[in-house]
């Protein structure tokens, strides 16, 4: 009797074994759908729902019978009556609803879903299409919520990357601001003296007219003197590459000397650097007008008369190349640095400051071309101009011809369009005369560089200004060309000056 209850004990492990297997194999099944079960038999419900009665899915009594017993215990397990409402005794359907309930005792409820799965499958052929269709649409939900993850993912490291860009741009505009404001503190020290002056004699007793005057001219001052620094540090630059390449190296002009102590040597990425560069350079920048000033040149025109020209050699005074009496050849003369040009809007300022000047305002007759000569001085390194016009604009380029001036002095020479070679407008603007490089002149005539071709600007709409640094002794040409205009005279308000 003892051996019974262990008979028993193993068929039913072996039974519970089997059961196990089975219910592996049918998640196996269900998985390879792409689905799990839970999942799966929603589904197998739904299309149960919508093709009961058509042509994918025929059911008999029993078969619809079976299967609604099933959703019963799914959904609340062994039955309960509380679950099911009350059946009457002629209620047949509802009794054959109640007794399939309740033959389905305690089967669990991941049972009684997999049954419906399996019926439902077994029923309708196209259950299996059904399913893949569904699995095809779920995969590309998926994949659009991936996308859209990964998309938001890659716009916030571009957020962020953005942020950080911009923090170190801010960072770096507000080091530059300091370095900057440093340079003009060093820059407006050097000339505080010099600019007050100078704002007394044009608003005597007008203080308010002096300090926005003082601000305008320290303003220039810095724009030029930055200007000046870059010229500067670009023809260091090519003096060590023609060193490097085993070439010759030319002079700079009067007065530069680009040691350690010289204001070439700024670095806008260093403040404490480009101060000590002010604070120390020999013969800093100092403006003066030379429309106002009266510089002799004897001492300098004395040395040249006592010099050697005889053979027509390049002469060279304080390090500065010059032309002597004789032609030479224009290939022996050093190359020329580029120009900067910017532009001012404050032009009703500018020409009201030199209305009354009868040496600033130029009047150039239709037709006409106007040279304003204005010579190298031995104490300058760069020269500056500004102009502007009323109501019309007016072309405008710069040369340089190598020639000794006998004075300092600006000068004017007025020609009819007539007297020019080939000077004419082509359809770009520009005024042809001119070539590019070392012109070779006439033998009476020393050789002459364009530094800006003759180009028409809209100079009665905002102040044209440049500079350019002293390629040696010579005469700078500010041409004023009205050569195109046959009927309109011009008015010219401009202003020159030199720094150290």
């Amino acid at each position: 009797m003892a051996d019974e209850p262990v008979e028993t004990i193993n068929r039913n492990e072996i039974k519970n074994d089997n059961n196990t297997e089975m219910e592996s194999e049918e998640n196996r099944f269900y998985e390879a759908l792409g689905f799990n079960l839970e999942d799966l038999y929603k589904l197998s419900y739904k299309f149960f729902k919508e093709k009961d009665g058509s042509k994918a899915l025929h059911t008999t009594y029993k078969d619809k019978l079976k299967l609604v017993a099933l959703t019963k215990q799914v959904s609340f397990g062994k039955f309960r009556s509380d679950a099911m409402p009350e059946v009457g005794f002629f209620d047949v359907v509802g009794n054959d609803r109640k007794q399939a309930w309740q033959s389905l005792g305690e089967m669990p409820q991941e049972k009684a879903m997999s049954e419906f799965v399996t019926m439902v499958q077994s029923l309708s052929p196209l259950f299996l299409p059904y399913v893949k269709a569904h699995l095809a649409e779920k995969e590309e939900v998926e994949q659009k919520k991936k996308e859209q993850e990964e998309r938001a993912k890659a716009e916030t490291l571009d957020q962020i990357r953005l942020e950080q860009a911009v923090k170190q741009q801010e960072e770096e505009k507000q080091k530059q601001y300091a370095q900057e404001m440093m340079i003009r503190a060093a820059l407006n020290k050097q000339t505080e003296a010099q600019f007050q002056q100078y704002a007394e004699q044009q608003y005597p007793g007008n203080q308010a007219q002096q300090e926005a005057l003082i601000i305008q001219l320290q303003e220039q001052h810095f724009v030029h003197y930055m200007q000046q620094v870059y010229q500067q540090q670009l023809l260091l630059q090519q003096q060590q590459q023609l060193q490097q390449n085993g070439g010759s190296v030319e002079q700079l002009p009067c007065g530069h000397n680009l040691s350690n102590n010289s204001a070439s040597n700024i670095d806008a990425g260093g403040a404490t650097r480009a101060v000590a560069a002010v604070n120390h350079a020999s013969n800093a920048v100092e403006l003066s007008l030379m429309n106002q000033t009266n510089i002799s040149a004897s001492e300098m025109a004395d040395k040249l008369q006592s010099s050697d020209l005889s053979d027509g050699t390049l002469v060279k005074e304080n390090g500065l190349p010059a032309f002597g009496n004789d032609v030479i050849d224009p290939n022996d003369l050093p190359p020329i640095a580029a120009a900067s040009m910017w532009t001012r809007k404050d032009i009703k300022e500018f020409k009201d400051s030199l209305r009354n000047d009868p040496e600033s305002v130029i009047k150039v007759g239709s037709g006409e071309l106007v040279t304003v000569r204005v010579p190298t001085h031995d104490d300058g390194s760069c020269l500056f101009w500004e102009f502007a016009t009323d109501s019309y604009d007016i072309g405008f380029g710069v040369y340089f011809e190598w020639t000794i001036a006998n004075t300092n002095e600006t000068s004017v020479q007025v020609h009819e369009s007539s007297d020019e070679d080939d000077d004419e407008e082509d359809e770009s603007g520009n005024v042809r005369g001119e070539g590019e490089g070392h012109e070779k002149p006439p033998a009476s005539e020393p050789p002459t560089d364009e530094i800006i071709p003759a180009y028409r600007r809209d100079c009665h709409e905002e102040v044209y200004c440049g500079s350019h640094v002293y390629p040696g002794c010579g005469v700078y040409l500010l041409k004023f060309d009205n050569s195109y205009s046959l009927w309109r005279g011009k008015t010219v308000y401009y202003r020159v000056y030199y720094t150290r």
